[in-house]
């Protein structure tokens, strides 16, 4: 039984992450309504410049972990200009968006693997403490602690900003309508920058925590967690913050109980098929609205 438990704390850690990254995906597609594929791309690079901060400047592991959020925060923003805000101002369909986020994720990727020389990089020993601690019967890690409390911050910040402050307003008044949110003095374009920022900043918090939690910063990081988070944000429903929390923690607690007791072969076949199921009953997902306008508000 201990094991078991262990495995769902393990989960609930692993579920975290994805909680993480998928929150800033689903915060571009509710306010923007569009699919930002550049994100894992983004999400790479935040996990590259928190490296380089550590082993190129030999800073301290938290002045990294602001430098990737502020790196990664500027990139995306940089990808809203580039492959997002032409389009827009055209009127382009969704889909010309998505095509475009895609040709941005692969520049993006292919300027890291040149800059990395397709090599695998690793924080160097000792840039976390190694500590365990034993906590009725379960092995709990102070990486694990830190990872935990440092989503829980994150995610305490993003909601603060959206139903505690002026900027939070104005994103969710654009979120229901763009055209409304103009006529009241609110500065469309202002608030798709700073949206993109915030999805960005998290997204390269994602980065530097799975890139100490496993060790491994390569220019193809980004991919796999682009497919993981989709998944993540379908199962909890398209642009709702509750859904990217409860879908991340649910992937994540499948994963790890499907690897532990049947199959790493069989974990994302098992991860898919929910994904299925749920969509059958709910098309919206667990906690989607049918009408978008209702995405990002909702908490």
């Amino acid at each position: 039984m201990t094991l078991v438990f262990q495995q769902i704390l393990n989960g609930f850690v692993v579920g975290g992450t994805y909680a993480l990254f998928a929150l800033g995906f689903t915060l571009i597609f509710g306010v923007l309504h569009v699919l930002n594929l550049a994100h894992g791309a983004v999400f790479m690079w935040g996990a590259f410049v928190g490296l380089f901060t550590v082993t190129s400047l030999g800073l301290p592991l938290y002045v990294a972990f602001i430098a990737a959020m502020l790196a990664a925060g500027l990139i995306s923003v940089l990808v809203d200009l580039v492959a997002f805000r032409p389009l827009r101002a055209r009127g382009s369909p969704e889909f010309a968006a998505i095509i475009s986020s895609i040709g941005v994720a692969q520049i993006l990727m292919s300027l890291a693997q040149i800059a990395s020389q397709t090599q695998v990089y690793r924080f160097p020993f000792g840039t976390f403490p190694i500590v365990f601690y034993n906590v009725l019967g379960l092995r709990i890690s102070l990486q694990q602690i830190v990872i935990v409390a440092s989503v829980v911050v994150l995610v305490a910040l993003l909601l603060g900003i959206l139903f505690a402050t002026s900027f939070g307003r104005q994103i969710r008044a654009v979120a229901i309508s763009e055209r409304t949110a103009a006529l009241l003095g609110i500065s469309v374009s202002n608030i798709h920058g700073l949206t993109f920022f915030i999805s960005g900043a998290l997204a390269g918090a994602a980065g530097v925590i799975i890139g100490i939690a496993f060790n491994s910063v390569h220019f193809l990081m980004g991919e796999p967690y682009l497919l993981r988070g989709f998944v993540v944000i379908i199962l909890g429903g398209l642009g709702s913050i509750t859904g990217a929390l409860a879908g991340g923690l649910i992937f994540g607690m499948v994963q790890t109980l499907s690897i532990a007791f049947l199959s790493s072969a069989l974990s994302d076949a098992i991860l898919f098929g929910m994904m299925f199921l749920i969509l059958l009953v709910r098309p919206s997902g667990l906690f989607g609205a049918l009408h978008r306008q209702v995405r990002v508000v909702r908490q």
